[in-house]
């Protein structure tokens, strides 16, 4: 049955079963998914399970058939009110693999059956001086999934087709999630960090992203030291090829040439800045970060030494990190849960016990 309301939607292709949705007493079309029901500590719980609307497709949007995932600290964030909430009762989660179900008569480059990742940038101006200079990701009309637009802790979403991505082959639904903010911030964190070919690499703290992204700079053939609190993540930074994993607050064995802060710790800016050598970056690719403590000029700065901040993402960034995604094939490291318990699994990243990445798995 063509969804009511929807006019443009292509029917499903014979064969394939029809998207698991419905429709409600008003006739909207419904999907069951997480909502942010109220601002809370994770282990309190902020999330619910509702039946809600689906957004409308519109001439260029995708339904897609969610079938992963990730869960990431910016879903914290936004639970748990450090980011204001744009959307009553927003769904979260932009890490987001699925199947394309149906398509808007102007969603160019996807058919119905094709594998789709939904990313964090949803929507640009595309007329700013920042989008018509080819730095989209500062447009001051961005919008972002799951928290402009309802995201992916669904069973479905709905995305514009131009800021979709199409996936490279070879990876499983869960270990490409992740990849589709951890990885791609991840890349251009590295970019702005400005590591010279064969440099010392460090990072701070170790989770989804991170791991991600210090596999993406060895693969460059950089030397990697990684600076954490958690065991367990210490080991694996170990285990997929770090030079040196040692405490957060630890000097790294060697001056750094450039760094990354990942941790949203802002007592940890002086620290970095402070290992660095001559003329070395500190890039910090949270979207929150607490206050950062007063620095020393001469300590933390001076012999041009640089502190750049990461802001999202352009669809040029997500791009070129799935192309290398497809030559150097990173090791994923999830920890899998059912959609049913997508509480748990934030509950679980702000409690730090996830290692590698969370990922909703749809059940």
């Amino acid at each position: 049955m063509k969804p009511a309301g929807r006019g443009g939607l292509c029917p499903p292709p014979a064969g394939r079963r029809r998207p698991e949705v419905a429709s409600g007493t008003d006739g909207a079309v419904t999907t069951r998914a997480w909502v942010v029901d109220r601002t809370a500590p994770a282990a309190e719980h902020p999330l619910r399970r509702v039946e809600r609307p689906l957004g409308p497709l519109g001439p260029t949007g995708l339904l897609v058939e969610v079938r992963a995932c990730g869960v990431c600290r910016t879903d914290l964030h936004l639970a748990e009110g450090d980011l204001a909430p744009r959307v009553p009762h927003c769904t979260p989660g932009h890490e987001v693999v699925g199947r394309v179900l149906a398509t808007g008569p102007g969603a160019g480059g996807f058919a119905r059956g094709d594998r789709v990742g939904i990313a964090w940038l949803a929507g640009t101006c595309g007329t700013c001086r920042h989008c018509t200079a080819g730095r989209e990701n500062l447009c001051p009309h961005s919008r972002y999934t799951g928290w402009d637009t309802h995201g992916g802790y669904a069973r479905h979403a709905v995305v514009d087709a131009r800021y979709a991505y199409h996936l490279p082959e070879g990876l499983p639904d869960e270990e490409l999630a992740p990849l589709l903010c951890a990885g791609i911030i991840g890349y251009r964190a590295l970019e702005r960090a400005e590591l010279p070919p064969g440099g010392r690499l460090g990072v701070y703290g170790f989770g989804a992203s991170a791991h991600l992204t210090a596999q993406l700079a060895m693969a460059r053939g950089a030397t990697v030291h990684v600076m954490t609190r958690a065991e367990d993540a210490r080991r694996l930074a170990l285990d997929l090829g770090a030079a040196s994993a040692t405490g957060a607050y630890d000097a790294p064995p060697e001056p750094l040439d450039a760094a990354i802060l990942f941790a949203p710790v802002g007592d940890l800016v002086p620290v970095a800045l402070a290992a660095l050598d001559r003329g070395g970056t500190l890039a910090v690719a949270g979207i929150h970060l607490t206050d950062v403590p007063p620095l020393n000029y001469q300590q933390h700065l001076f012999q041009e030494r640089t502190l750049r901040s990461v802001t999202a993402n352009t669809r040029a960034d997500g791009r070129a990190y799935l192309a290398e995604v497809a030559r150097h094939r990173p090791v994923v490291h999830v920890q899998r849960y059912p959609l049913s318990r997508a509480d748990e699994g934030l509950a679980d990243l702000a409690a730090d016990r996830v290692t590698g990445a969370a990922v909703l798995i749809a059940d």
